[in-house]
């Protein structure tokens, strides 16, 4: 099962001179974490190098920001996959210290800063959700609403029309029950409609 983290994990490491400023933190697509990257760019302007792995499901990527090739994006994204973790970005900000690592030497540090950014860090299980979309007669409104707050569902959008259509998110395993308990519930009443 995958995981993510409860909030940001930041940590600092010194490798010959040369300062890695590690973060990981929870984010839920690419375009949140290029718009994190750009603003360690601007909080960071004499950094020499702003690396940054991110796993988020289908958009995961990887990004060495000019350190040779492989050495800084892919290590922090093994990284990543090694504890399991998705919709999470890690990001190292290096400030170069006059002295050469060489190619194993930024592996071990952009993996060590990430690593050490993560002892410690309180991962949640990540549970895929599943959307719904039901439509009910406007007697079974506050039966449906109850139905949710028990289900610890996330409620997107209620519209009121000749029924009362509710969009809504649960974890996807509970998600069979809550249909059955629905139909029985509203006497089959409920109709449940493509997204």
């Amino acid at each position: 099962m995958p995981f993510t983290l409860a909030a940001a994990r930041h940590s600092e490491l010194i490798v010959k001179k040369s300062r890695f400023i590690g973060c990981v933190q929870p984010v839920a697509d690419r375009a949140g974490a290029q718009a994190v990257v750009q603003a360690l760019r601007i909080a960071h302007p004499a950094a020499a190098h702003v690396c940054w792995a991110l796993m988020a499901g289908g958009q995961s990527a990887a990004n060495d920001d000019g350190e040779p090739g492989g050495t800084a994006g892919r290590p922090m994204l093994e990284v990543l996959r090694h504890h399991d973790l998705d919709g999470v970005l890690a990001t190292v900000v290096r400030y170069f210290g006059g002295v050469k690592l060489g190619a194993g030497g930024l592996v071990r540090a952009y993996t060590d800063s990430i690593a050490q950014t993560l002892v410690d860090a309180q991962l949640l299980p990540q549970v895929r959700q599943r959307t719904l979309h039901c439509a009910v007669p406007y007697a079974f409104e506050g039966l449906l609403r109850r139905e949710l707050a028990a289900a610890d569902a996330t409620l997107n959008q209620v519209r009121h029309e000749g029924l009362v259509h509710f969009d809504f998110s649960l974890p996807d395993p509970n998600a069979g029950a809550f249909i059955s308990r629905l139909d029985d519930a509203t006497q089959g009443r409920a109709a449940w409609l493509q997204p």
